[in-house]
């Protein structure tokens, strides 16, 4: 921890110095406006248990749900130290690759064929380069420059593959959208267009995929920096979907609750890039047909 980080966290140093400080990520992140909305939202931590629930399964019949996030290539690690539990149904909320090119793709795919999952749901997330066909590529990174594949999605065959669309499974809707306000990436937008982006996610839906976090649920990039989105989050609000799984923010890794929504972020990677969190699973009432 540098002087700088402790002095602010013992209350020494005021927040304009921690940002000159700090290594910023994301000069557009929103942790003042977080500290003004936070107001009464009621948000509880959850402790999974010892098989990654997050929930208590239903009395009636339900779906199991297994969540991953932000593997970066490592799915086929996982597999392979038995990391992923079987389930009805497997999301993938985004960062299945690096760069997006083909092979990663192709390798992800396969992988996605070894695991025995009825339904798997995957979405993009900002390291599918190529995958946004609306993006302004010269406001990538340039790391990341003449990286990706073009419709990268196609090559995805042994999943349902969700952009700003919706499945139903067993009377259960999942709707899944690749947006985020991180610039130098494919599927960014400024946070007041993002506004737009998810006025698009129907009345309905039960369990809600994006890569990016709302706002104050599960965002925050040490020490200060709110990966968030204030519209997600009052959209979210207003639909009170049963589940809302994303990833993205990979030191944020768990879950936590409202009244009538379970957050969960699933980022498989830790952030120290040494092993995998655990999967988390969510217990999902069917629905009659």
């Amino acid at each position: 921890m540098s002087l700088a980080v402790l002095l602010f966290t013992l209350g020494f140093l005021p927040i304009s110095t921690m940002i000159v400080e700090r290594k910023i990520v994301d000069p557009n992140s929103v942790e003042r406006l977080w500290s003004e909305m936070r107001g009464s939202r009621i948000q509880d931590v959850i402790t999974p248990d010892n098989d990654g629930a997050v929930n208590e399964p239903p009395s009636t019949d339900y779906l199991t749900v297994v969540m991953i996030s932000d593997t970066h290539c490592n799915l086929g690690k996982m597999i392979d130290q038995n990391l992923i539990p079987y389930g009805d149904i497997l999301i993938h909320a985004g960062d299945i690759t690096t760069y997006g090119d083909a092979p990663e793709l192709i390798k992800f795919n396969d992988e996605l064929g070894r695991l025995s999952h009825p339904h798997k749901i995957v979405i993009a997330g900002n390291h599918e380069l190529g995958f946004d066909p609306e993006e302004d590529q010269s406001m990538r990174k340039d790391k990341y420059q003449g990286q990706g594949t073009a419709d990268g999605w196609k090559l995805l065959t042994n999943c349902t593959f969700l952009n700003d669309s919706s499945t139903t499974i067993d009377g259960v809707t999942f709707y899944g959208s690749s947006w985020h306000p991180l610039e130098g990436y494919p599927f960014y937008r400024p946070r007041e267009q993002l506004k737009e982006k998810w006025e698009s996610i129907p009345v309905g839906v039960d369990v809600l995929i994006t890569h990016s976090p709302p706002i104050g649920h599960l965002d925050l990039y040490p020490p200060l920096e709110r990966w968030g989105c204030r519209y997600l989050l009052e959209k979210v609000e207003q639909l009170r979907p049963l589940l809302h799984v994303f990833g993205h923010v990979h030191h944020c890794y768990g879950a936590v609750k409202n009244e009538h929504t379970i957050f969960v972020n699933a980022a498989s990677e830790k952030s120290s890039k040494d092993g995998f969190n655990h999967p988390l699973i969510a217990y999902i009432p069917k629905k009659q047909q």
